[in-house]
């Protein structure tokens, strides 16, 4: 993995202390707490398109994640 560059933060965090951050990488997406900027996980940005898409569709909501568990 190279030089992880252009670490964003969500605009919706409005400095509450619960967020993460997501730096991108040649072909990797890196996801760090912004309490821990030390570690973090690091994904495919195929893989990390896969779980935005999939947010974004609904697939990942609470209510979801019950019905499947029953």
């Amino acid at each position: 993995m190279g030089e992880v560059t252009g670490w964003r933060t969500s605009t919706r965090t409005q400095g509450q202390g619960q967020c993460v951050e997501v730096g991108f990488a040649a072909g990797t997406v890196v996801v760090r707490d912004t309490k821990n900027r030390a570690v973090g996980i690091s994904v495919t940005a195929r893989h990390w398109r896969r779980f935005v898409e999939r947010i974004a569709r609904g697939g990942l909501d609470s209510r979801t994640l019950q019905e499947r568990l029953q």
